[in-house]
């Protein structure tokens, strides 16, 4: 070999030894800060204090508490932040159990469960200007309020495509927890998604008073059920479970009935009764406190911010579980009004009155 070629040779093996070196180099600083930022985010994360009241129900309802609960710990498995849960028991529990969680644990974020909370969360965030609050399900205009609101229409009107198109007798049943503006959303687009499919399709709506009391959901379903209605849909906590139950009964007893769970899948939440559970309506209230305790993490919480969660946000939907009982065909046909919302092509209602008036040709 000439003496020429073996230090071309030999050049050319140092630059790909040294690019090879480089790129592993480049590899390993990147590692290295993402490993860096992580651990910075976790020490801080252990500085921080979050607190959590719940409305009726209790942290165990298999919905929507549970679902603000599973938020926050999953914030506090990822960032290692204290967490201070708190439930209400009732209505005279809520100012006090805020204010506990902001002084007395000195909490750096409170969460106010559920709009029934809005007025305790009103006035403890104006006597503690210095501390950091968050509402879910309604808007409490404080600078140091965070509200986290969602589009329940939406994920409710689906719900209602599938009840529509799986209903024999065309007549279903909603069940609510109370007769508010935020659960009559449910009922809204609930009867509206129905509606699309079958203008003439009967809706029974009822209210429990309760978002605890199983008996009632007991009673109430079971009374629906009577009146004709095969699908039942719950916006009521707690009380949905009492509604599983008779529906489960009334299957057993060789009636093909069916239920329809709120907020998480509750086909795997509340699994003994997989069975009668035709869908659910996801509400990812887990996702809203989640981001929230992020914000605070990060310096970045913004107080008299409103931040709405809808189809869009993927902040509302259906479960999972659905392929288990409603047809690909259906769920096809759901998918598309899915895509209509999205597209501003369909605009739920909100209220039980315009929802009763409501028609639409955007599928087809």
């Amino acid at each position: 070999m000439s003496k020429r070629r073996f230090v071309a040779l030999f050049a050319a093996a140092a630059m790909a030894t040294t690019l090879f070196v480089g790129c592993g180099s480049g590899a390993k600083d990147e590692n290295a800060t993402k490993q860096e930022e992580s651990t910075k985010q976790e020490q801080k994360g252990k500085d921080i204090k979050i607190g959590l009241s719940t409305d009726e129900g209790g942290l165990n309802d298999k919905s929507f508490n549970q679902s603000a609960d599973k938020g926050i710990k999953d914030a506090q498995k990822e960032l290692g932040v204290q967490y201070f849960p708190i439930e209400s028991q009732k209505k005279e529990d809520y100012e006090q159990n805020l204010q506990t969680l902001a002084l007395d644990q000195d909490c750096n974020l409170t969460f106010a469960i559920g709009f029934q909370m809005q007025k305790a969360a009103e006035n403890i965030a104006k006597a503690n200007a210095d501390k950091k609050f968050a509402i879910v399900d309604a808007v409490v205009e404080q600078p140091n309020v965070q509200s986290l609101m969602f589009k329940e229409e939406e994920g409710s009107f689906l719900v209602g495509v599938i009840a529509a198109k799986t209903t024999k007798t065309n007549k279903i049943g909603f069940i609510g927890g109370k007769d508010f503006p935020s659960i009559n959303k449910f009922a809204a687009g609930y009867m509206a998604g129905a509606r699309a499919i079958n203008p003439d399709i009967k809706v029974v709506v009822k209210y429990a008073d309760s978002f605890a009391d199983t008996n009632k959901g007991y009673e109430f379903g079971k009374a629906e059920y009577n009146e004709g209605c095969d699908i039942v849909y719950h916006a009521a906590g707690g009380v949905g479970i009492g509604l599983f139950k008779v529906a489960d009964e009334l299957k057993k007893a060789g009636k093909e009935v069916w239920a329809i769970g709120v907020d998480q899948d509750q086909a795997v939440t509340v699994s003994d009764y997989k069975d009668i559970i035709l869908t659910s309506m996801i509400k990812r209230v887990d996702i809203a406190t989640n981001q929230a305790v992020k914000d605070v993490v990060n310096d970045q919480f913004k107080g008299g911010k409103t931040t709405t969660f809808g189809l869009k946000e993927d902040g509302v939907g259906i479960a999972d579980t659905s392929k288990n009982h409603v047809s690909a065909e259906i769920l096809d046909l759901v998918k598309k009004y899915e895509d209509a919302i999205k597209a501003g092509k369909i605009k739920v209602p909100e209220t039980k009155e315009n929802a009763a008036k409501f028609t639409t040709d955007a599928v087809k």
